[in-house]
């Protein structure tokens, strides 16, 4: 299949590659290709869609679930040729823990092909200074004004990646969470986005409760995991939250000296 990109690449430069694959492929062929439309598996109606974000009827506003890498070096560990087996999941050691996908690019200072979150739009978009505030339930509320600077109307996703300025977690940063917003050209709307303090923890497990370590936490708004439009720090009390916690409930100071409160 690369082969053959490649030779219909170098007969001409404007060609698209329309993908249908269930996760992450390799993609040699990428930097010599004009556009690539990841499709997944669409379905009955699937060459009715793609025909319309390939002549412009549609403008194209997913963005990868998936870090998709340039070589499968990048990854934890060697990929199975026809995928992983019975015995494999019994087998595999996920030495990596929770840094898993864009995490383990981040933690390891790998480059991916494109990035968690990624997407493309037959418009571009704009972003403001964003601005957060801590709730009592220990939540973070995240405003930011995003708008169309492009010449047609279209979608854009505003992701919020949370982390502690200290550090310690176990990857540089996590996804808090998401806004799709519809605008015109030349329109502009603030979007709000709530992360789930559960976000912002560390599950305790000799306690069953999830943990939000008092300091300070950096906020970084963008279009993917690799894209920072703006930061927003935050400074947020020592907070403890039960293992079965729901949006609704209030968040508990933990118990300690006012040294460990952070206060």
């Amino acid at each position: 299949m690369h082969a053959l990109v490649d030779a219909v690449a170098a007969a001409n430069p404007r060609t698209v590659v329309t993908v249908e694959s269930s996760g992450p492929v390799l993609m040699p062929w990428a930097g010599r290709v004009a556009g690539i439309l990841e499709a997944w598996y669409p379905g009955t109606e699937g060459g009715h869609a793609i025909a319309n974000v390939l002549f412009g009827r549609v403008n194209p506003s997913g963005r990868l679930p998936a870090t998709f890498p340039q070589s499968e070096s990048q990854l934890p560990r060697p990929v199975r040729p026809g995928g992983a087996t019975e015995q494999d999941v019994f087998t595999l050691n996920y030495s990596e823990g929770a840094a898993v996908g864009y995490k383990w690019f981040d933690k390891n200072n790998l480059q991916p092909l494109f990035p968690f979150g990624y997407g493309l739009s037959y418009t571009t978009f704009a972003f403001g200074a964003p601005t957060a505030a801590a709730h009592p339930d220990g939540s973070v509320g995240v405003d930011v004004p995003v708008r169309n600077s492009g010449p047609v109307r279209g979608m854009e996703v505003a992701q919020v990646y949370v982390s502690p300025v200290g550090g310690g977690w176990e990857a540089p940063k996590r996804l808090g969470g998401f806004q799709k917003v519809d605008l015109a050209p030349g329109q502009a709307k603030t979007v709000h986005i709530k992360i789930d303090p559960r976000l912002l923890a560390m599950f305790d497990q000799s306690t069953h409760q999830w943990r939000i370590a008092p300091g300070s936490y950096r906020l970084v708004v963008g279009d993917s995991s690799r894209d920072s439009r703006g930061t927003a720090i935050v400074r947020l009390p020592g907070l403890t939250l039960p293992s079965d916690w729901r949006p609704g409930l209030r968040a508990a100071a933990p118990q300690g000296s006012p040294a460990e409160r952070g206060l």
